[in-house]
């Protein structure tokens, strides 16, 4: 599989990937008004909501859990990149290669084992928040630990084809 060949077959789980995560990335916003509504409302009125405050924390979770692949896509992650840096392309691929196949493909597959049975327990009992006034979607919130592995997936399965396109090549992915 040509570079080409393998930028159409990963194109529509990348745009997934990227759209996702473009589509979370605005709830940092929403957040953001959110959490100064809650501190206007409880220092300068005396007045709070659980279910603001809970929709802070099920907005946060949303972004991280959502946009992680999507930064992983964008090589936006921490690395430690003394070795990494000024290497070749292929040697990049390789390294990616190695760190997806052996790192990120196992981790979300366990992710996803162990995730189930949680994640459909509260859904079973529909897990609603136990503070009074709270937001009844805990089991909803819970689910995001099921997409979290399954959109690290999808982006494993983008970068492994990348990188193996790279290594057969050695022309660097367009990114």
């Amino acid at each position: 599989m040509g570079l080409n060949a393998a930028a159409v077959t990963v194109a529509p789980l990348a745009r997934l990937v990227a759209v996702a995560g473009r589509a979370v990335a605005w709830l940092t916003l929403v957040m953001t008004l959110l959490t100064f509504l809650v501190v206007l409302l409880r220092y300068g009125f005396n007045q709070g909501w659980i279910w603001m405050q809970e929709s802070v924390t099920y907005l946060h979770a949303t972004v991280f859990m959502v946009a992680a692949a999507w930064a992983l896509q964008a090589d936006e992650h921490v690395r430690v990149d003394i070795f990494y840096r000024e290497r070749s392309d292929r040697y990049r691929a390789g390294v990616d290669l190695a760190g997806t196949v052996m790192f990120l493909l196992p981790f979300s597959v366990f992710m996803l084992y162990i995730g189930w049975d949680y994640v459909a327990a509260a859904w079973a009992v529909r897990e609603a928040s136990s503070e009074p006034g709270g937001l009844p979607l805990v089991w909803l919130l819970k689910s995001l630990v099921l997409v979290l592995p399954g959109f690290l997936l999808l982006q494993a399965v983008v970068t492994a084809l990348e990188c193996i396109a790279v290594l057969r090549s050695g022309l660097p992915v367009a990114r």
